[in-house]
C-alpha cells in the first residue's frame, strides 16, 4: 500500500479529518440522548510533514477503501 506526499516525499504519517454528526434528543425536559447518526466522512487529508493537502480521491482504489475502512468512514 504506497502512498507519498507529493510535496515532500512524506511516506509515513498523514492527518486525516473527519466530522460525524449527532442527534441530539431531550425527551421528558429532563433527559437527553445523542444518537449516533452514520459513519464519519472524511474532510481533509494532510501530509504530517509539510501539511500539504492531499486529496483522497486520488488515492490508489486500495488505498482508500483501506483508509476508509480502518477509520469506519464513508
Amino acid at each position: 500500500m504506497a502512498l507519498t506526499c507529493p510535496s515532500c516525499g512524506n511516506d509515513r504519517n498523514f492527518l486525516v479529518k473527519t466530522l460525524q454528526m449527532h442527534v441530539v434528543q431531550v425527551r421528558d425536559d429532563t433527559r437527553v440522548e445523542a444518537n449516533e447518526e452514520g459513519r464519519p466522512a472524511v474532510i481533509e487529508v494532510l501530509c504530517d510533514e509539510c501539511e500539504a493537502a492531499m486529496g483522497i480521491d486520488q488515492f490508489d482504489d486500495d488505498v482508500r477503501r483501506e483508509i476508509l475502512l480502518m477509520l469506519g468512514a464513508r
